[in-house]
């Protein structure tokens, strides 16, 4: 039999561009959901500690000081922050999901949108990094690797996870399939603006979510949950602070959803957008057998012989360094005494 769980998808918003603040939130989210039941909690897209949504509003001219401030408050992959979100689900038991603006060890303004899958034990599982920044996520984030193009066993099944855009990527969403995936994580941005409305409206993220959800849910035959941020009073204030002129923009484009969706492509269990809380879901993995009798995109329902995918998991970095290590003296170069019953000058 297959793990049976209750999951929780967390839709809330951060202490707005404070890293410290938010981890404590997180931390406390995390506990309301553990004592709910839940064994597997997932926060959305760059919780930690904010999803930069000024850099859809302005131009980059007028953004330097923001992205300052967002660089400041990145957390390191291995820093304070993530330690205590670490500490605590070991100290809860529960595996964690959860969105970082990580910091480079090496540059001062260099940035990643990343995920990171945490264990039970306290253990990152997973550490991926956003393959392509989307749109005007790239004034702010680096482009990353295929090194967290991972599956974790888990005690909940097999996770994996995808940051927003990039489950439109086929090629990243097989790659999570075909390493036996059963949970699928997706996490989303609170908001996506696009354009004015006067230009005829935004684009709508809860339907494409939706739309992404579903399918990757269908084709993998997995449960997912799909998990977004927040944007409460304190986020909107501070952007019509900024500029006032942007109110129809971040009035009317639409939240994003947070919800769950089954192996058929059905949505299950709790959904939040328009307000801020933690949704959950009764999630049986068993379920996601019969529907591979349909179609399997990992076993029968493809031909390997056809088609064949290789993903490079290397994580990259600046620079390799040789130093210049003397070695040691070998042993044609270092002067041998014999034994002390060898006989010498015997023919």
């Amino acid at each position: 039999m297959l793990p049976r769980f209750k999951a929780a998808a967390v839709h809330a918003a951060p202490v707005f561009l404070d890293c410290h603040a938010t981890t404590e939130k997180a931390i406390a989210i995390m506990r309301e959901a553990a004592k709910a039941g839940a064994q597997l909690i997932a926060f959305p897209e760059t919780y930690i500690p904010a999803f930069p949504v000024w850099a859809a509003l302005w131009a980059p001219i007028d953004n330097h000081d923001l992205f300052v401030r967002m660089a400041e408050q990145s957390v390191l992959a291995d820093g304070p922050e993530v330690a205590r979100i670490c500490a605590e689900a070991r100290a809860l038991g529960v595996t964690v999901s959860i969105g970082v603006s990580e910091r480079s060890p090496v540059s001062a303004g260099g940035l990643w949108n990343s995920n990171l899958l945490i264990g039970e034990q306290g253990d990152v599982l997973v550490h991926h990094r956003k393959l392509v920044p989307t749109f005007y996520e790239k004034l702010i984030w680096a482009s990353g690797d295929g090194a967290g193009l991972k599956v974790a066993d888990t005690k909940v099944g097999r996770v994996g996870c995808l940051i927003c855009g990039e489950n439109t990527n086929p090629l990243a969403r097989y790659a999570l399939m075909a390493q036996g995936e059963q949970v699928h994580i997706s996490s989303w941005p609170p908001m996506w603006p696009t354009r004015r409305p006067s230009g005829g409206g935004n684009f709508n993220n809860v339907v494409a979510n939706r739309i992404r959800a579903s399918a990757h849910c269908f084709e993998a035959k997995v449960f997912g949950i799909v998990t977004a941020g927040f944007m409460d009073a304190a986020m909107r204030a501070f952007l019509l602070e900024r500029d006032p002129a942007i109110v129809d923009v971040i009035d009317h484009t639409p939240r994003a959803a947070s919800f769950f969706v089954d192996p058929t492509g059905e949505v299950l269990g709790d959904a939040l957008q328009d307000d801020e809380g933690i949704a959950y879901a009764e999630i049986d993995l068993n379920r996601c057998i019969e529907p591979k009798q349909f179609h399997d995109v990992v076993g029968y329902y493809n031909r390997f012989d056809v088609f064949d995918v290789s993903v490079n998991r290397t994580r990259l970095t600046p620079a390799t360094f040789h130093d210049d290590v003397r070695a040691a003296p070998s042993a044609e170069s270092t002067p041998q005494t014999p034994p002390p019953d060898a006989v010498t000058g015997a023919h």
